[in-house]
């Protein structure tokens, strides 16, 4: 059993040189919420390329591949408006556009990540409560899970209220999401783990106090997953799986408490 006052960079490994290897500490979560877009499905420009479709659509100008990228994650609608020459007045029919679009296209171009369902399974077969949280629309998050095959791995599905324009819904973001899915496992925080590819899903688990694990395969920026205080940041499913392996009390502790 790992000693309660061993500081956590003694127990879990360095990312440093693009590897995280010989792990030393697992995560003991009897509950795992796992992020939808970047960490469990690749949308392979189904979400970049619907965005840039519906800009064009409604006159405004290509913001740039970089910008584009980091959509995928926040609220839409928020990320919607820090785009040069958005409006409000424009926003709601920019957003119809591009779920017209993903509909059509995007949600088939998705793709499960490689090693995804093999980590499914066997954090199931483990005996871990599964749940998604996404700011994706919660009833798009089903649709697209149950598309992927995906959807009967997860004991509960979160995402955002089907209207993404109003105030609450953009205001809200990732902590409230995570807070549902939180309370439907029926654990507490210190049996529950955050597993994402964005600072968003780091955010939202350090909000209801849990621990967060980043993914690299995703689309954060070099560095962006340790900058929001990821308790670890993983590069394969196989990592994922072996980090949340096992079921001691203490360690969850230390990796809510953040490196030492």
């Amino acid at each position: 059993m790992t000693p309660r006052n061993i500081p956590l960079r003694a127990w879990v490994p360095s990312w440093r040189g693009g590897s995280c290897n010989n792990i030393a500490v697992m995560i003991p979560a009897r509950a795992v919420l796992l992020d939808l877009d970047g960490t469990l499905v690749d949308p392979a420009g189904g979400i970049t390329g619907g965005i840039l479709h519906a800009l064009l659509a409604n006159g405004i100008a290509h913001p740039g591949d970089e910008h584009l990228d980091s959509l995928v994650g926040p609220p839409l609608a928020s990320g919607l408006m820090t785009i040069p020459g958005m409006t409000e007045a424009l926003l709601p029919r920019v957003i119809a556009d591009y779920r017209e679009q993903y509909a059509a296209h995007g949600m088939a171009a998705s793709r499960v990540y490689p090693g995804i369902e093999d980590l499914l399974t066997a954090l199931r077969a483990a005996g871990r409560i599964l749940a998604v949280a996404t700011s994706k629309p919660e009833p798009l998050a089903r649709r697209l899970l149950a598309a992927k095959g995906l959807d009967g791995y997860f004991d509960s599905i979160h995402g955002s209220a089907p209207d993404e324009v109003s105030a609450p819904t953009r205001t809200s973001g990732k902590p409230h999401i995570v807070a549902a899915a939180l309370e439907a496992t029926g654990q507490g925080p210190q049996r529950t783990v955050m597993v994402g590819d964005r600072l968003h899903d780091i955010e939202g688990a350090r909000v209801n106090g849990l621990p967060a694990i980043g993914v690299s395969w995703g689309f954060a920026a070099d560095g962006e997953l340790e900058a929001a205080g990821a308790a670890a940041v993983v590069h394969s499913p196989a990592e994922l799986g072996r980090l949340l392996g096992a079921a001691d009390a203490t360690t969850v502790d230390a990796l809510r408490d953040g490196p030492a």
